[in-house]
């Protein structure tokens, strides 16, 4: 992969010539966890070579050539030797076999259940054959091979003993996809990297190196899809010069086992097609969508199908036309059903007209469905039932639709948790999530058993992340954003995985295997998420963040056209006290539960106090868990997080031993940000609250050092991650 910075970034190359003390070693992030660094340690180093040296892989195919590139690749990074192939298996120390051709003297070193790894499984064992040690990697499918190369080139980064090798994996989840949320102008809504890395002016003619790099570090992880386009979706994508352009990233993805999807506009008919109507029983209608369909599968034949997001934020749908959401997703499932295609459609909806309280409103339009929608048909939800917050109790959907596929919808990217100048390792959020239980069937019921479809036996699963990739050099914005990308295709293969596995293997891959760097930072890892959520919105406060942009504090707005818009609808402070009053006394959204949440939910007393104020209206006095009143904690929490901060600053600076100068410095700027901004929303979110608790600032929080109104005066009209209003 480095030898393609140069063609992007010369001049960098030339500051090294020109500027000395800039190190020759640093580097700027652009290899992501695939840096494949030369092995110092010279014993680890001849050891792994032996392997490289007698490689067996038979075939030429795409996906062969791929595999081989890596390894190619790996070698010439880790060992600084080339590749040597060998054609008889018996002499070779790396030996790549499937299901149809492996030889019979290797019967025992393969899977004994080839079906039990499914389609892009693998497995990798080291074996003792005619007195010698060889390391066989076996999978039903040529994707599955490229996974268990990774794997190993993963294993040989870590530096692990090879001689322990017995691994068989297969993905938990059927579809592991990105959501790319970027417009065809290359401009990326919520995105904080950068534009969009899809030049579709220049495709399909000129093919990006960058687009062969995108697709290793996806292969890599084990994700197999992505979504193109923005969810607020333009129809002209959708017209032959843009299939076109598709197409030559289709075919580039292809050999690493990566389909495309695209979104769809639901009014596509009208805008491109010269329809009246986009009523999904119209006859016409179907028609227009089953053509165009089979456009796109006649230059695409594994085209994954459609994302679809309806009736929600201004979009056009199904209820457009007094129809509901199963009756549009089945009118553009049965279009791509010919091909094998599947459809998505999104659960983020809510309504202006029902001001009561946005939480329940996609179950509300969805639930009475359940058993409704075709075959092909999954529905992605968000991991909570607002949007994206820096926590959320798990979505009730995931508790209440047994008969229908849900798919998790993750937000890589940070639009509500400081955009990428923030420190957030978002895999602990999502183990969060998906170890919670919804006791759908009884206790254990988790939502990762809903996600990867083993607690009703469904058919389709998948789970998908919004991407936060762009073109940053670094392709996240912030160094430690690139963990939330590896974190999520981590866990989108294996929904069971630990945060703390993901951050060992990120950190070892990405910067250091040094055993005083991995214990430092574990923690420091472990701990950025809940700072975020301490210094923004501490005990289940959610959604205060300023408006349009979600940019920095505004629990003050209140004067936006749409109630559920304004923060103050969120938070409903008081003289009485603060919180969404969501229990059987509210707007009992307690009851979309299993009745064990449900209770528990019910009460403060059982409430997690993390939870408190997602779900009750608390007096300023009440009483938490630790003596202190509501207002103290509330405070005493803001503080934390800043605590939390200067802890990971602190703790950085001690990382320098052990990290390249260039990114060394790259993350210690950040975290001064980080720190600043932390501050920011701890001083205005308090001296906010306190005009309604009239209550001082506890002992041990720093007195805010503005004013309300010099707070509310502060705007931010460029931050980054807005589409333009054309």
């Amino acid at each position: 992969m480095r030898n393609l910075i140069v063609r992007y970034h010369a001049l960098l190359i030339l500051s090294f010539i020109l500027v000395p003390s800039i190190s020759l070693n640093a580097e700027n992030g652009y290899d992501l966890w695939l840096r494949y660094s030369y092995l110092n340690n010279s014993e680890i180093r001849e050891n792994y070579s032996q392997y490289f040296n007698k490689i067996n892989i038979s075939g030429e195919s795409e996906t062969l050539v791929v595999i081989k590139n890596e390894l190619l690749r790996a070698s010439e990074g880790m060992l600084k030797e080339k590749v040597l192939w060998e054609n008889d298996y018996l002499k070779a120390k790396l030996i790549f076999v499937n299901k149809e051709n492996y030889p019979k003297q290797l019967e025992k070193n393969v899977p004994q259940d080839w079906a039990s790894i499914g389609e892009e499984g693998f497995s990798i064992k080291y074996v003792k054959i005619n007195d010698d040690y060889k390391i066989i990697i076996a999978g039903n499918s040529e994707i599955g091979l490229l996974y268990g190369t990774f794997e190993l080139l993963k294993q040989m980064q870590m530096q692990n003993d090879l001689s322990r090798l017995n691994i068989i994996e297969s993905p938990k989840t059927d579809i592991r996809l990105l959501n790319h949320w970027d417009n065809l102008d290359r401009t990326v809504e919520r995105g904080y990297a950068g534009f969009s890395i899809w030049n579709w002016h220049k495709l399909p003619e000129y093919i990006d190196p960058r687009y062969e790099d995108y697709a290793r570090a996806n292969a890599s992880i084990g994700i197999n899809g992505t979504v193109l386009t923005n969810v607020n979706a333009n129809a002209l994508v959708l017209t032959p010069r843009y299939i076109e352009k598709v197409k030559a990233l289709a075919d580039l993805f292809r050999p690493y086992g990566i389909k495309v999807y695209l979104t769809a506009r639901f009014s596509a008919p009208i805008e491109i097609g010269e329809l009246e109507t986009a009523d999904p029983l119209d006859e016409k209608v179907k028609n227009w969508w089953a053509k165009k369909t089979a456009e796109i599968y006649k230059e695409i034949p594994d085209f994954g199908g459609f994302l679809v997001k309806a009736n929600s934020e201004g979009q056009p749908g199904p209820q457009n036309y007094g129809r509901n959401h199963a009756d549009g997703a089945n009118m553009l499932a049965d279009a791509v059903a010919p091909f094998g295609g599947i459809i998505m459609w999104r659960a983020f909806v809510y309504s202006e007209h029902d001001p009561t309280d946005r939480a329940k409103q996609a179950y509300s339009e969805f639930v009475p469905y359940d058993g409704k929608f075709r075959d092909n048909v999954i529905i992605q939800v968000k991991n909570g039932a607002i949007d994206f917050q820096p926590r959320e109790p798990f979505h009730p959907m995931f508790g209440a639709m047994p008969k229908t596929p849900l798919m998790m919808e993750f937000q890589i990217t940070q639009e509500y948790l400081g955009f990428s100048t923030h420190m957030v390792f978002l895999p602990k959020l999502y183990e969060e999530v998906l170890k919670a239980d919804t006791y759908r069937e009884g206790e254990g019921s988790t939502v990762a058993k809903v996600v990867d479809g083993s607690l009703h036996n469904k058919s389709i699963s998948g789970m998908a992340g919004v991407s936060n990739i762009g073109t940053d050099i670094n392709w996240t914005g912030h160094p430690f954003a690139q963990a939330n990308w590896y974190g999520f295709g981590r866990l989108a293969w294996d929904p069971y995985l630990s945060e703390e596995e993901i951050a060992e293997e990120w950190l070892k891959l990405t910067f250091s295997t040094d055993p005083n760097f991995i214990e430092t930072m574990i923690p420091i890892l472990m701990e950025s998420r809940e700072a975020v959520v301490n210094y923004m919105t501490p005990l289940g406060l959610h959604h205060l963040m300023a408006t349009g942009h979600h940019y920095g504090p505004g629990p003050w707005v209140d004067d936006l056209s749409r109630p559920e818009w304004n923060p103050t609808y969120y938070h409903k402070a008081d003289k009485e006290g603060i919180g969404f009053n969501r229990s059987e006394t509210g707007t009992n959204a307690v009851s979309q539960y299993e009745e064990t949440v449900a209770k528990n939910f019910n009460e403060p007393a059982t409430t997690p106090e993390e939870l408190l104020l997602w779900f009750h209206h608390l007096s300023w006095d009440y009483k938490m868990k630790d003596g202190n009143i509501l207002w103290d904690a509330l405070a005493l929490k803001y503080q934390e997080g800043v605590n939390q901060v200067n802890k990971m600053i602190s703790t950085w600076e001690k990382m320098k031993p052990y990290i390249d100068e260039e990114r060394f410095e790259e993350v210690k700027m950040l975290l001064s940000i980080q720190l600043k901004e932390a501050k920011w929303w701890r001083d205005s979110s308090l001296v906010y609250f306190q005009e309604f608790s009239g209550k001082p600032i506890p002992n041990g929080v720093p007195k805010p050092g503005k004013t309300l109104e010099e707070y509310k005066s502060m705007t931010y009209p460029y931050a980054p991650g807005i589409r333009p209003r054309w």
